[in-house]
């Protein structure tokens, strides 16, 4: 049976582009509904972000209307149905109402259609299937506002034929369980998501990659990754031993210092020990050049430690540069034997926060003026200098510098005429 709620105060829906194409497209004897998570997070109060929209039209019927309109139609999908539409330059995906004929794994021969019940039964969750007119009303066909006020993830119809047509929804229902879902996991989709466990190995690994890290992020990442853990499920895409205490550690000492949620951050400390298990994940997961590079740069991180004497922190700091210091020192912390509380570790970790480190001020002139020829004499004289500017903890006044330069000027031309 249809149920029914309403959208209240919902201005996203009424005012702007939004409203402006949904009475482009909803008239005529067609109709258009904001249709999946802008739904489903309205519902909850959460921040609307993405809008995607359903009609009965066809897709040349919306491509059409929206270019009478003065509008610009680009066909990103439109064998499927999908059409994005620009209105005041805001991106819109438009998508006709439809119905899957047969199945092959991700992809699906479908037929359009005009019955909403049967659009909706064809998607993965009951919280996504929602849709609300322009005038706010929410039509729901398949449980979802149930599920919403009950906090419950669940697979729309059957959960095994949902997730054999396509098996990342496996890592979706713990993703959107994180995010949305209390307690347990709902019973039928996480044994579903066990018998269907193989179906991972058939995944590219750019997808695995992208609904990873949006997991590690989630709210209640913790819970959802122990059940994976405990289930094997975890260990099936990682290729490793997840480590869920060092991750949940991560989270608070994030949270500890201000920083914002990072899904790379937390992928290492969920899942690098050494070097050797990021090189495995960069190729596991596909993860970008500057991914993986943040991973190799944790190691070695057991070396950080608060100390009491602040300038071998700083030193530190002007080597690895104010990412990597502080990947560093959260993972640390997250693995030391000291809690989130520790105030030694939070003033380490947001060392960057309060200290910019200078850049070095001599130049390779600084040193041909005092004699030291270009060649391996300069480089010799420039790191000699680098070296004792950062141990007399990064001085600026011209004394100093001119010190520091004379000393690295001797000692290279001393070592240029012994050679």
């Amino acid at each position: 049976m249809t149920q029914q709620a309403h959208l209240r105060d919902a201005a996203w829906l009424k005012d702007g582009p939004l409203a402006r194409l949904l009475a482009l497209l909803d008239c005529d004897g067609e109709e258009a509904r904001v249709i999946g998570g802008a739904v489903r997070d309205a519902l909850l109060s959460r921040p609307v972000g993405e809008i995607d929209v359903a009609t009965t039209a066809l897709p040349e019927e919306v491509v059409r209307r929206v270019e009478a309109a003065g509008c610009k139609a680009v066909p990103t999908g439109i064998e499927h149905g999908t059409v994005t539409v620009v209105v005041d330059h805001k991106p819109v995906e438009v998508t006709t109402l439809r119905q899957d004929v047969e199945t092959f794994g991700r992809r699906a021969r479908v037929k359009f259609g005009r019955d909403w019940k049967i659009d909706a039964e064809r998607r993965d969750f009951t919280i996504n299937a929602l849709s609300a007119t322009a005038d706010g009303v929410v039509h729901d066909y398949v449980g979802g506002l149930a599920d919403i006020g009950a906090r419950r993830v669940r697979f729309i119809g059957d959960p095994h034929t949902r997730i054999a047509e396509d098996f990342l929804r496996i890592l979706r229902f713990f993703r959107f369980h994180a995010y949305f879902g209390e307690g347990a996991p709902d019973p039928a989709g996480f044994l579903a998501c066990i018998r269907g466990r193989s179906g991972l190995e058939t995944l590219s690994r750019e997808r695995v990659h992208m609904e990873l890290l949006k997991l590690f992020v989630a709210p209640r990442a913790t819970p959802a990754l122990a059940v994976m853990a405990e289930s094997g499920l975890l260990g099936m895409v990682l290729g490793a031993v997840a480590f869920i205490a060092s991750f949940e550690n991560m989270v608070k000492v994030e949270e500890k210092i201000g920083a914002a949620p990072d899904p790379v951050r937390r992928l290492g400390a969920l899942a690098v020990w050494v070097n050797e298990d990021a090189e495995r994940l960069a190729q596991r997961i596909r993860l970008s050049n500057a991914e993986a590079k943040r991973l190799l740069a944790l190691e070695p991180w057991w070396r950080i430690a608060p100390t009491r004497d602040g300038h071998a922190a700083r030193a530190l700091l002007y080597h690895l540069k104010p990412q990597v210091f502080t990947d560093r020192a959260l993972l640390a912390w997250a693995r030391s034997q000291s809690g989130a509380a520790d105030e030694s570790w939070r003033a380490l970790a947001t060392l960057p926060q309060g200290w910019t480190a200078p850049v070095f001020p001599l130049k390779s002139a600084d040193f041909v003026r005092r004699g030291v020829p270009a060649g391996p004499s300069l480089g010799v004289a420039m790191r000699a200098a680098e070296a004792a500017w950062i141990a007399a903890d990064f001085p600026m006044n011209p004394p100093d510098l001119e010190a520091i330069a004379d000393r690295a000027a001797q000692k290279a031309t001393a070592l240029d005429q012994r050679s």
